[in-house]
């Protein structure tokens, strides 16, 4: 209490020194807040953004060979069929999910006067799962039955509902595709979406693989999908089936090209790499800001030690201990900077809370206020408080009892 007492009375007799170091450090610790929950949201924002894409999927597309294998040269156009995802099932025990794709791009679809031409594609059951396709309410995906019946059902985008029905509910309604009718059964939920391999979803429509097949008279799919058990055995599931396909289709294990793949693991394993980096990039600028603030309370501290050299010579003649003038001076350091964070806590906090509904938010994401920010947050504070009232305290604990009484 005595130190509490003194430490009041001391700032109220030095009241502009004193909120101009309050300052230093209020700024530092807003700023270092804002900077990290910015760097939070950003990452939540892309992760969100590429899941629009699918969960660690990984798709196998058409290629032509660039590597001469068993007397074929190169150039030849190798195809893959809808019973290759059966045969991948089975030679490689890595793949937990594994879906056909076909793709056609000619059909119109027709809803009384409005039609538009999108992307038609043709997939099983598992796809919706796979690529985080989900129904809205009052409508469903694909069922077993709709496969095994090549029933005429399709699920449509979400973007692709609106154009072609605008207000209605386009669920139980009949379309057009091309000149056959199709009952719509779904619609898709809304979902952000920052990359594809064909087109966004929510321009796209849906049908069964077998209504696909049936329709067009042909088992030459455009791509297949899949997802590993394990994303640590992404890299050798990916080289086990190209391994399996170039043997079913005859092309050299080593030739890439033959069916390209594009496995998003790697991608997920950038980001997670990128935003550390990132991360961490907008810590240490917070963290020198923060450290500007630092240098001030150090000085201050400096400054007050000189002032105070005969106040500490009258306590150290009167048995006062080197350890207790030490944590006198590193306690009103800690006090100092603990009035500067508390005040930058409350002003970061407001700021994140402000900037939740930002007009780019679709890009940049919301700022975070998580536990790992204020964590950080503190340990950089109490390591800037610990540095700024050591030095001080230890030079005033050190001052030699005659000289600070000549003063």
């Amino acid at each position: 209490m005595n130190l509490l007492r003194e430490f009041i009375n001391n700032i109220s007799q030095q009241r502009l020194r004193t909120f101009l170091t309050v300052f230093g450090i209020m700024w530092g610790t807003a700023t270092l807040i804002i900077l990290l929950a910015f760097g939070m949201g950003f990452r939540e924002q892309m992760m969100l953004n590429f899941r629009g894409l699918g969960d660690r999927i990984a798709i196998v597309f058409n290629g032509n060979t660039s590597i001469a294998h068993a007397g074929m040269g190169i150039g030849r156009r190798v195809q893959l069929y809808e019973e290759d995802a059966q045969y991948l099932l089975q030679e490689v025990p890595g793949i937990d999910e594994i879906s056909p794709e076909y793709t056609g791009w000619n059909e119109t679809i027709r809803y009384g006067l409005r039609q538009n031409t999108p992307g038609l594609g043709g997939v099983h059951v598992n796809y919706s799962e796979m690529r985080n396709i989900y129904a809205q309410e009052g409508g469903r995906w694909f069922n077993p039955l709709d496969i095994q019946e090549r029933r005429r059902v399709i699920f449509l985008g979400d973007r692709l509902a609106q154009l072609l029905f605008e207000q209605e509910n386009p669920v139980g309604k009949t379309v057009m595709v091309g000149p056959r009718p199709f009952l719509v059964i779904g619609v898709m939920q809304p979902k952000l979406q920052n990359s594809s391999y064909s087109a966004r979803d929510e321009s796209r429509a849906f049908i069964p693989a077998s209504t696909f097949s049936t329709l067009y008279g042909t088992n030459r799919i455009n791509n297949l999908i899949y997802t590993v058990d394990s994303p640590v055995l992404a890299e050798q599931v990916k080289e086990e089936v190209r391994r399996a396909l170039a043997q079913k289709h005859r092309y050299s294990p080593e030739d890439q090209d033959a069916t390209p793949i594009w496995d998003t693991n790697e991608t997920w394993e950038f980001f997670y790499y990128f935003f550390l980096a990132f991360n961490a990039f907008l810590g240490i600028i917070g963290f020198f800001t923060l450290a500007v603030g630092g240098i001030g309370v150090a000085n201050i501290m400096f400054v007050v030690v000189q002032e105070r050299t005969r106040e500490i010579g009258i306590r150290r003649a009167n048995g006062a201990k080197r350890s207790a003038i030490m944590v006198q001076f590193f306690t009103e350091s800690f006090l100092i900077v603990g009035m500067g964070a508390a005040l930058g806590y409350g002003i970061g906090w407001a700021l994140v809370q402000l900037l939740q509904d930002n007009p780019i938010q679709e890009f940049v994401g919301s700022p975070i206020f998580s536990a790992a920010v204020g964590l950080i947050a503190f340990g950089v504070l109490s390591l800037i408080g610990l540095v700024a009232g050591f030095l001080p305290a230890m030079r005033a604990s050190r001052l030699n009892i005659v000289d600070c009484l000549r003063n």
